[in-house]
């Protein structure tokens, strides 16, 4: 059992900044892949950044440059540090966490989302 907890989403105007963080409990023994994907009304679910065991990131081209995807190994908790938002940018965020055991993928676990809303 893998939970996920998001938190940090809210409202913000154009042009400034959130910080969203998403912990992860539960049966997880082993550093995993994780990621940040969004889906706005009506639109579909799509990656934000992405986050390897290695720590190696890959980023949507729309948020490239703009937000910072990280992680804290000893927290099992990833961020993403979202700047110079945009109205576009309004979606709720879902985190993501692919578990591994071993070489073995076991499946996909998501948390609840958070709201981020933009104003312009």
């Amino acid at each position: 059992q893998v939970q996920l907890v998001e938190s940090g989403g809210g409202l913000v105007q154009a042009g400034g900044s959130l910080r969203l963080s998403c912990a992860a409990s539960g049966s997880i023994f082993s550093i995993n892949p994780m990621g940040w994907y969004r889906q706005a009304p009506g639109q579909q679910r799509d990656m934000v950044a992405f986050i390897s065991t290695g720590g190696n990131t890959n980023y949507a081209p729309s948020v490239k440059g703009r937000f910072t995807i990280s992680r804290d190994n000893t927290k099992n908790t990833i961020y993403l540090q979202m700047n110079s938002l945009k109205p576009e940018d309004t979606a709720v965020y879902y985190c993501k966490l692919d578990l591994y055991s071993g070489h073995y993928y076991e499946g996909a676990h998501w948390g609840q989302g958070t709201l981020v809303t933009v104003s312009s």
